[in-house]
């Protein structure tokens, strides 16, 4: 059992960070087994052609190349990546799309995001939040960086089912659904809830946009 916790604990610690030969492998599983939820994360943002948006935790990448196709040849993307496992993956991968001005990758966390004050008009980011310890500072600075008519869509898989997994004993933090809209409220930020069934997990979608001030 003490074997099975520690190969546990080691996947677990390379979904929240991936780095080295596993990270990469691990980035090339999560683009294969998140790409229809991240495309859906995509199509709940609506990017406007020319739009200015970002990916979060981009993680394998693939949610990089949905948002460059939405936003086209006159948008910019951003990607902000803690692991440089990461970084160094998509760098290569999205060289063209780099060189011509269309991509920027940073090192960043959701906690300290590389944005002016309403920079972008959308956001995303997916299976990240189970990795945050406040989410009160993480939604307002999601809220800080994103501009008054911009929108937020978060991912995560449903809690619930995702309790029953061996790997998120290890460094996840598993909140219920209504207790991250809370959060996000507190942010400032009004919420759209929308769950995704998939067979394997389901998921859930939190679409959000900046409150309107009060009359």
């Amino acid at each position: 059992m003490a074997v099975r916790d520690a190969v546990m604990a080691g996947i677990a610690k390379q979904l929240g960070h991936p780095s080295g030969l596993r990270g990469r492998f691990v980035g090339m599983l999560l683009n294969r087994g998140n790409r229809a939820f991240v495309s859906a994360a995509v199509q709940a943002l609506q990017p406007q052609p020319s739009a200015e948006v970002a990916d979060i935790g981009f993680g394998g990448g693939v949610g990089l190349r949905f948002l460059l196709d939405s936003v086209g040849k006159a948008g910019l993307v951003h990607g902000v990546e803690i692991s440089e496992t990461m970084l160094v993956r998509a760098r290569h991968r999205y060289r063209r799309e780099i060189a011509a001005g269309r991509l920027t990758l940073r090192q960043g966390s959701l906690a300290e995001l590389p944005f002016d004050d309403g920079q972008l008009s959308g956001l995303i980011t997916v299976n990240t939040i189970y990795f945050v310890t406040e989410l009160d500072r993480v939604f307002a600075e999601l809220a800080r960086v994103v501009n008054g008519s911009g929108r937020i869509v978060i991912g995560l898989a449903d809690p619930d089912a995702m309790a029953k997994m061996p790997t998120s004993r290890h460094g996840f933090h598993l909140r219920p659904v209504a207790e991250v809209v809370e959060a996000l409220r507190r942010a400032g930020l009004s919420v759209e809830h929308r769950r995704i069934d998939r067979s394997t997990l389901p998921a859930h979608l939190l679409i959000c946009t900046p409150a309107s001030p009060a009359g």
